[in-house]
């Protein structure tokens, strides 16, 4: 399914369903404005809509239910009901049916997509005590997509209004980044990073900050070794080919300093060496995009919120902006598929290009 003038068809996952997921999507979508922008489809089933659309009270929330993607309502919500029979509800607690229910929206939804009836997915979050199983053997929605659609890898983004940061490691212990941190992997994130910045991004020559792994960037050797071994000689190797791309940077003074704001992208080492700092700065309006798709993939940077969950209390601003940016990415992903559809202009393009880096 190509995107066209028409309103985009969406899918929207449950995530777990006694977390907040579904509360912030009927908290989004109750919005009717959001209609005029695409055709929502929840793949969930009428029963747990309903549930929470009893919690979420103040909010007017109508839809209509489908089993064929071929009959959807553009004027309205509709729910793809991916399973008939009842589902114990307990918001804010972990159990196994609501992971087991959570997969089933995520698989039948992406199946769809990967089919063509949809044109982009947001998912809600899940919870990984509940859904890593033998068959969901996945840390969480990006391997689960890259596996799905046979990518060589893929490149976890949170960006939020000019702040990009993307990940070379994504949910692994901390005891084990160090071991992953190759120049193979780097210069791969890397290459999937400055792709996405200039197709989806519109960013024809995107300055990327590369981040160290130890604390002070390594002090010169003094506290680590992987930036003078492998991290630096990446990034002088990337100048060389032209790219602009700096580094590495101590990470805590680099987003103390204010120093993200001159670049297009930062690429950090590890989770939480980015996301902290990222998750701050945002303040809870992040949105996280899996970069090296042939698709496009959004989420809310939260999680499942287990504490706030069937109480009323979740703020849908994340999710919102979450199906905006879907949106977006998937317009500019169109006009540069436009732009550089005829061969001569994107050899035009692309010695403008090099010509700017040079």
């Amino acid at each position: 399914m190509q995107v066209s003038n028409e309103k985009p068809v969406i899918g929207i996952t449950t995530g777990d369903l006694n977390g907040i997921g579904l509360e912030v999507i009927i908290k989004t979508f109750s919005d009717n404005r959001m209609l005029e922008l695409c055709t929502p489809v929840i793949f969930a089933s009428n029963k747990v809509v309903n549930y929470y659309r009893r919690i979420v009270t103040e909010h007017a929330f109508n839809f209509t239910s489908t089993k064929d993607l071929t009959k959807l309502n553009p004027k309205q919500v509709n729910i793809f009901n991916c399973w008939d029979e009842e589902v114990p509800l307990q918001p804010g607690i972990l159990t196994e049916a609501a992971g087991k229910y959570a997969v089933r929206s995520l698989m039948v939804a992406t199946q769809c997509l990967k089919d063509g009836q949809l044109e982009g997915i947001i998912t809600a979050p899940i919870h990984k005590s509940n859904t890593n199983t033998p068959d969901f053997p996945f840390t969480g929605h990006t391997p689960f997509f890259k596996e799905k659609f046979g990518a060589k890898d893929v490149v976890m983004i949170l960006f939020h209004n000019a702040l990009r940061v993307a990940l070379v490691t994504e949910h692994v212990p901390i005891s084990k980044v160090a071991g992953m941190i190759t120049k193979e992997l780097i210069l791969s994130k890397m290459a999937i990073l400055r792709e996405t910045l200039i197709k989806d991004f519109g960013i024809d020559k995107p300055r990327i900050a590369v981040l160290g792994l130890n604390p002070h960037a390594g002090d010169d050797g003094q506290i680590g070794t992987e930036e003078q071994t492998i991290i630096r000689p990446v990034v002088e190797q990337l100048k060389q080919g032209g790219h602009l791309v700096f580094g590495p940077y101590s990470a805590d003074s680099f987003f103390a300093h204010g120093s993200y704001t001159a670049f297009d992208a930062v690429l950090a080492m590890y989770h939480d060496q980015g996301l902290v700092a990222f998750k701050t700065i945002a303040q809870g309006e992040g949105v996280n995009f899996t970069a090296g798709l042939p698709v496009v993939r959004t989420s809310p940077d939260h999680g499942t919120a287990f504490d706030i969950a069937g109480k009323n209390l979740a703020d849908p601003n994340s999710f919102r902006e979450a199906v905006f940016q879907c949106l977006e990415l998937m317009r500019q992903r169109a006009r540069y598929a436009g732009n550089t559809a005829n061969p001569l202009r994107r050899g035009k393009i692309e010695k403008e290009r090099d010509n700017d880096d040079a």
